[in-house]
């Protein structure tokens, strides 16, 4: 789990824009819900944001 959370940020850090919640999904090969369980998990350590309409952003 620790790995995937690290290369969802990752992912996002090194796309340096606004990335789709369903885009992470398929990239990763995990449920939707998955994905945003994940990103729940990085917004609380304040690590990414939502910048609305499932698109999340690195903080």
């Amino acid at each position: 789990m620790v790995t995937r959370i690290k290369s969802i940020y990752l992912y996002l850090k090194n796309k340096g824009k606004a990335v789709h919640s369903t885009e992470l999904a398929e990239e990763f090969g995990y449920a939707s819900r998955t994905i945003q369980r994940d990103l729940k998990t990085l917004e609380y350590n304040n690590l990414v944001k939502s910048t609305g309409k499932g698109k999340w952003v690195v903080t």
